[in-house]
Formats: structure tokens, C-alpha cells, sequence
């Protein structure tokens, strides 16, 4: 079976500006439409049917093994690599200001969050960073996908019909998209979850 990226375009509110000399006026991007999301209990179901021979109950105990063997490495200050898929790690998210003095650092007030992290393996022979990943997928525009009267209506409203040319083409599908780029020490964002309001502005990481 192909694996696609079912994609739609959209034109954000800030970009329907009437004012024609603002540089987003009229201007349509694209995010992802996600079709489902699969907990751990299916996930297992389906890695358990990819010629697996465990079955799903064993392949689901592993995973949430995994799951809070992974939570105490993190709390443990130890950072977690899968190869082939990336590695888990912790940042600090500190008040804004900080503390005006070092011996003047409380944990319970300078600090805002413990944030748990992901960085997309980078390895060359199994590199998944946004970039490398977006050259590995194909899109289809989900307009194609609908009956004729759905997409009609999409022209009125904030997604678009998309013609041929945009619909799967990777040049409009996913250069918008920070995609798992993570946030570094820094306490910036992991990759963005685009399924927000069309509101959003695209390649905002959060």
C-alpha cells in the first residue's frame, strides 16, 4: 500500500487583509489533514499484523513498558535515542526575568515547566530531520478526494478547491512546515501540531 500525506489548503485569516499592499494578502498554504490518531492499543493491533509473531497484547505491554521506562530515564536526566527515529530528552522552561541573583534561584518559583522533548534522527544513512523527511513523502491534495459539491464549497469558505499543480506537489505541501524540528536547550517548541485554526500562522512552531 502507497503511503501518502493527505494535505488541504488554507487562507489564514490574517492573509484575507483586504489591504492589498500587505505581503500575505491572498496568499494559501498548506497543512496536513489528519485521518486518525492511533493510541497505543492500536498501534499495537498494527504492528502486530505486519508479520509480527507477537501478538497484540504483548506487542501493547512492551510499548507501555517502553512508555514508563522512557519517563524515568527523562527524570532521570538521561536522555533516550532510538535509532532510526530520534531521541527524547528534557528542557527547562524558566519565568521570564529569572532570578536576580544565583544564590537567589528557587526551583518552585524560577521555574515554569519540565518540557519533554524530541529531536528527529539526524544519522545520514537514517536522517528523518523536516527536511530529509518532507523528500520521503508524497502528498495528495484531500480536494481530490471530494465530491464535487464539498469542493465547491470550499472556494467560499477558508480552504481552497486547489488545482492539479498544488495538490500534490511537495513545493506547496510542506515548504511552510517546520515539521519536527525541536526547540533545543532553549525551551523552543517540538514540531507543530497543524490540525489548530486556520488562524494559525504557518511554520509557527507550537
Amino acid at each position: 500500500m502507497t503511503s501518502v500525506n493527505i494535505l488541504r489548503l488554507y487562507l489564514p485569516n490574517y492573509c484575507q487583509n483586504q489591504n492589498e499592499h500587505n505581503a500575505a494578502f491572498g496568499k494559501w498554504y498548506a497543512r496536513v489533514k489528519y485521518l486518525e490518531s492511533l493510541n497505543t492499543r492500536k498501534l499495537s493491533n498494527h504492528i502486530a499484523e505486519h508479520g509480527s509473531i507477537y501478538t497484540p497484547d504483548i506487542v501493547y505491554g512492551v510499548m507501555e513498558k517502553f512508555r514508563s521506562c522512557l519517563l524515568e530515564m527523562l527524570l532521570n536526566s538521561k536522555k533516550v535515542k532510538i535509532e532510526g527515529l530520534g531521541t527524547f530528552y528534557t528542557t527547562l522552561e524558566c519565568q521570564k526575568g529569572g532570578a536576580l541573583a544565583k544564590d537567589k534561584f528557587n526551583i518552585l518559583k524560577d521555574v515554569k515547566g519540565l518540557h519533554i522533548r524530541f529531536l528527529p534522527e539526524t544519522e545520514q544513512e537514517q536522517n528523518i530531520s523536516s527536511r530529509e523527511f518532507l523528500k520521503q513523502a508524497e502528498f495528495i491534495n484531500i480536494d481530490s478526494l471530494l465530491p464535487k459539491e464539498e469542493e465547491e464549497e470550499g472556494e467560499n469558505g477558508s480552504t481552497g478547491n486547489g488545482s492539479t499543480e498544488q495538490g500534490g506537489s511537495t513545493e506547496n505541501g510542506g515548504s511552510q512546515n517546520g515539521g519536527g524540528t525541536s526547540g533545543g536547550d532553549n525551551g523552543g517548541n517540538s514540531g507543530g501540531d497543524d490540525s489548530g485554526d486556520d488562524d494559525e500562522r504557518p511554520g509557527a512552531g507550537g
